[in-house]
């Protein structure tokens, strides 16, 4: 039986905990390589936020994983660097890692149903909304 090939699209969700128990739970049924895509970002592409969210995430999705997890940063828009990543490689799903319904622009966007459409499974992960207090003048919690 061949590796199941699981492509990851993600940015500030990529190393949340609902994302890394998918990986894990899709490590645990057998065995599965990872990549994880990061669109650079729409509001600031020539940083080197989508390299630094790499640098961060890798090593806790590798660990979910227990294997390593390729890196990959893309286009802006996240259905180019996704058709991008399929074109290069064959995937049996993708994981579209999102922030909470409310302020995530890639669930506004329909981006899983957009990508569904490029012939490929599509499961969506979405981080979990935490209620914060700030302490006034602080800017802390």
């Amino acid at each position: 039986m061949s590796d199941k090939r699981i492509l990851i699209v993600a940015h500030r969700t990529a190393a949340t905990p609902k994302l890394l128990d998918a990986v894990a739970e899709r490590a645990a049924q057998g065995p599965s390589r990872f990549t994880l895509l990061i669109p650079r970002p729409y509001w600031d592409p020539d940083t080197e936020e989508a390299a630094l969210t790499l640098e961060l995430a890798i090593p806790l999705l590798d660990a979910a994983a227990g294997s390593h997890v390729q890196g990959i940063i893309g286009a802006t828009d996240p259905v180019e660097a996704v058709r991008d990543a399929l074109e290069r490689e064959t995937y049996d799903e993708v994981i579209v890692s999102t922030m909470p319904e409310r302020v995530s622009r890639w669930l506004h966007l329909d981006l899983a149903h957009r990508i569904g459409r490029l012939g490929v499974p599509v499961s969506v992960v979405t981080a979990e909304q935490t209620e914060r207090t700030l302490l006034p003048g602080t800017g802390s919690v």
